[in-house]
């Protein structure tokens, strides 16, 4: 995708109401989101033909021997995972205290975090009672549809 194409799509976002645009052009994948951390945009590697008679000069490329890096496994416990698509608040405003903490005893239906979705602010509860035991997303970060937010034992 080039330049041009890239700042027009940039100003759509910006002068619209859409929090975020995804667009998929050949091999090459552009995610903008307003407001949001700073994505980066890998593009697939362009292969070209080789003109006949031309032979490839060094040696070939060796596999690599590292290995493959596993998932982090989601602790023990109940999970509560985002509703929504958006962005995570662990508190109602920036000064004020965080809803929840490590260690916290919670119960159904306790607001336990908001997460910011198309300007609105929607206030996330908790579906047991227990005991906070982790909380796995940072303050304003953007979390997807189903991520887990929270273990609760």
């Amino acid at each position: 995708m080039d330049l041009r194409k890239l700042k027009t799509l940039i100003d759509l976002v910006s002068e619209s109401g859409i929090s975020e645009l995804e667009v998929t052009e050949g091999e090459g994948k552009v995610r903008i989101v307003k407001n949001a951390p700073p994505v980066y945009v890998q593009q697939a590697p362009t292969q070209y033909a080789q003109p006949p008679g031309m032979q490839q000069a060094g040696p070939a490329p060796v596999a690599s021997a590292e290995p493959a890096v596993a998932a982090p496994a989601v602790p023990a416990g109940h999970v509560v995972k985002s509703p929504m698509v958006g962005t995570f608040y662990r508190a109602p405003s920036p000064g004020a205290d965080a809803f929840v903490q490590i260690g916290d005893s919670i119960k159904e239906g306790q607001t336990i975090c908001i997460i910011e979705a198309m300007k609105l602010l929607n206030e996330i509860e908790c579906d047991m009672t227990g005991v906070v035991k982790e909380i796995l997303v940072e303050n304003g970060q953007a979390v997807e549809y189903g991520q887990p937010l929270f273990v609760v034992a």
